[in-house]
């Protein structure tokens, strides 16, 4: 065989190879939203303090918000509903933080937490509506998860913006807390791990800390629990 020969049948496999790969990801949708959304967990610690950087995290949030209603796309939800409230959010997210007008974040923090409820409820029917648990069900369980997480997180963005002081912590316990204790918050909740420092101290704050906590527990109980048994049942066949 031929250099030329070699070259081309090298060049041939590596397009194959490349062509597997998009054949996966475009098969697992729910794996690559779950790892934009890990991906955002940590990168924004690093940036939130930043007015570029958080003009950039606002781009990678679109492209979250893109995929999730991809997600939506592929489920029993319309992409209209998905788009109308996402487009929206996107915007007045952009409006309040080029041109500082706080007048604008309970709008796109509503509309933004409104929207991963609605991806997250399509996804939970997606799910629901087999009887076997296929793989991307699985990695849809976890994306789910950060969807409902990310959900509460803007839901107490809007507490805290319509209610200043609802939430407090150890360290500066006045000062209004950061995207990211809030996120840690709703983790901490949706998980029922019971560990954090951040805390609701208003009643309004408490009965939405509490809906989330009851979430969690429902999403293992039944949602979960559901497709541990599927694919313990498709095993035992």
């Amino acid at each position: 065989m031929s250099d030329i020969d070699a070259t081309g049948t090298t060049g041939k496999l590596i397009r194959y190879a490349h062509l597997r790969w998009l054949v996966r990801i475009l098969r697992h949708p729910s794996a690559v939203l779950l790892l934009v959304q890990l991906i955002g967990l940590l990168l924004y610690p690093f940036i939130e303090h930043t007015r570029p950087a958080r003009a950039l995290f606002g781009a990678f949030g679109v492209l979250v918000l893109c995929l999730a209603i991809a997600m939506v796309q592929r489920t029993p939800g319309r992409a209209w509903v998905s788009a109308a409230i996402a487009v929206p959010a996107v915007l007045f997210n952009v409006l309040d933080l080029t041109l500082g007008l706080p007048g604008l974040k309970p709008w796109w923090a509503a509309l933004e937490s409104l929207f991963y409820f609605y991806a997250a409820i399509c996804l939970i029917r997606y799910m629901l509506a087999d009887r076997r648990a296929t793989s991307d069900e699985l990695f849809a369980a976890g994306a789910t998860f950060t969807l409902l997480v990310w959900a509460f997180t803007y839901l107490f963005v809007l507490c805290q913006t319509l209610q200043p002081g609802c939430f407090a912590a150890a360290v500066n316990p006045d000062a209004p807390r950061s995207w990211t204790e809030l996120l840690f918050l709703s983790f901490a909740l949706m998980s029922s791990t019971g560990i954090g420092d951040v805390i609701p101290v208003t009643v309004h704050a408490r009965a939405v800390a509490s809906l989330e906590m009851f979430v969690g527990v429902m999403y293992m109980a039944l949602v979960v629990s559901r497709l541990i048994g599927l694919t313990l049942l498709r095993k035992g066949e």
